[in-house]
């Protein structure tokens, strides 16, 4: 072990981010802007606010402000579990005999155990300040439905969540956390709205999509009064809050004078790895630095690296603005894999943007391999890791075993979004030997894609 680096870099609180970084300011090419189904407009503020909040709306509408400020009372909550540790990975090197050097930000040191509380708990301050009731939302494995009903419960507010049916079945226990802040969870697609009825009746039996989820959640904002819709990926306003990671990572980095070489993060909707990557793509966009990023989607979902860049509806009922992003489209219900933060059939448009201009690569992998890797993670450095998480971790040691090969030093990042201490289903069907490796055909994405809007 170097005398230099510790197995943990810490940041005083005091250089906790007092902002957070907005990747689009920086952007030649911003993200195409959300249209109206109906008009095939862009649409306005007004239009939004009747969905969002109005604070949340500005955010995600603002392509100019690079820094937006952190309220004290978002700051005083980070402050409990913020600033997350930045990991050296020495046990994973040696046991892998790289040269490489490995590190890791570690974002499961809270008790929704991921990423998604630094998003979950702006989003219920700004909903509170506008004086409304209560939020509601989807969720695909549950951490961000767990995280939102903390938040809620922070602030005294209702929470209404759409867990993705085959979450809901296969991890019981994370809903029952989500219950115990307070949150009504229901499992989607439901009997109890419009559109889930209607997706029941067109795919009986389905086990779900995070798609259906935002329908439905959709629908009952809009429908109740004194409460809006939020969500946990995706948006521009999800990726600024997710700033966060990446500012303390870097800053945690050139603490000890280390410039990282390929930063890898793993990719459903895009909170995460757009968090992580934020003031380093920020660099490269005004060409201050040069950064190897990686997205890494799972196989039996890969709106990147199969995906079409086309405008598509944000959720499978169709009541959402169209988003221009690498999509799979909306009516696409991804094989029930265990990394059920990442079924989505879309990617964030920011991020799609930045992948058409060639800022980042992507690469999908199959779930056995994820499951291989994480496995052979929590053997070496003795965190469990969430099968999100696992994506990265795979691609993460991939990339430092060919350093083996080469004898190059490469500084490799990547994002350790949370634990998977709810995830033991999916653990046991690994070591039972009954996961599978299912992957989409190209004539089932054809049969999707031949229904993306005509824009």
């Amino acid at each position: 072990m170097s005398d230099k680096v510790p197995y943990k870099i810490y940041l005083e609180e005091s250089e906790m981010p007092k902002a957070w970084y907005n990747m689009r300011a920086d952007m030649k090419n911003k993200p195409a802007p959300l249209l109206n189904p109906g008009t095939g407009a862009p649409m306005k503020a007004e239009e939004l606010e009747g969905v969002f909040c109005k604070e949340l709306v500005a955010q995600e509408l603002n392509n100019d402000d690079p820094w937006i400020e952190i309220p004290d009372e978002i700051r005083s909550f980070y402050r409990m579990y913020r600033p997350s540790p930045l990991v050296r990975a020495y046990c994973l090197e040696e046991k892998l005999g790289t040269p490489a050097k490995i590190y890791y930000k570690f974002e499961g040191n809270n008790t929704s155990g991921s990423h998604k509380l630094n998003s979950a708990i702006a989003q219920a301050y700004y909903a509170k300040k506008q004086g409304l009731k209560g939020v509601t939302t989807e969720t695909g494995a549950g951490q961000w439905g767990t995280a939102l009903s903390m938040a809620c419960a922070y602030f005294g507010l209702d929470c209404k969540v759409y867990m993705v049916k085959v979450s809901y079945e296969q991890k019981p226990f994370r809903r029952e956390v989500m219950r115990t802040y307070g949150a009504s969870v229901t499992p989607s697609p439901s009997e109890t709205t419009e559109i889930g009825k209607k997706i029941l009746s067109e795919h009986p039996g389905t086990t779900g999509s995070l798609g259906c989820a935002i329908s439905e959640a959709v629908e009952v904002a809009v429908g109740t009064e004194g409460y809006r819709y939020v969500l946990g990926s995706v948006l521009n306003q999800v990726l600024l809050h997710q700033s966060v990671i990446g500012l303390e990572t870097k800053a945690a980095l050139d603490k000890y004078g280390i410039k990282a070489d390929m930063i890898i993060g793993c990719a459903g909707g895009g909170s995460n790895l757009g968090g992580l990557i934020a003031p380093f793509m920020g660099e490269k966009l005004r060409g201050e630095a040069d950064y190897e990023i990686i997205a890494v989607e799972p196989a039996s979902c890969p709106s990147f690296t199969r995906g079409t860049y086309a405008y598509d509806f944000c959720d499978t009922g169709k009541v959402c603005p169209l988003a221009k992003m690498y999509t799979l489209g909306c009516d696409f219900i991804p094989a029930p894999n265990h990394a059920g933060g990442l079924r989505y059939h879309g990617m964030s448009s920011t991020l799609s943007q930045l992948y058409a201009d060639g800022y980042m690569k992507a690469v999908s992998v199959p779930q056995t391999s994820v499951f291989e890797a994480a496995e052979f993670f929590a053997r070496t450095e003795g965190i469990l890791p969430a099968p999100e998480s696992s994506h990265a971790i795979r691609v993460a040691i991939d990339e430092a075993k060919k350093c083996k090969e080469t004898g190059e030093e490469k500084n490799i990042v990547f994002g350790l979004t949370g634990t998977g201490y709810f995830d033991m289903v999916a653990y046991e069907k690994y070591h039972d030997g009954k996961m599978d490796d299912y992957i989409p055909t190209d004539e089932e994405l054809k049969e999707s894609l031949a229904k993306l809007p005509r824009i």
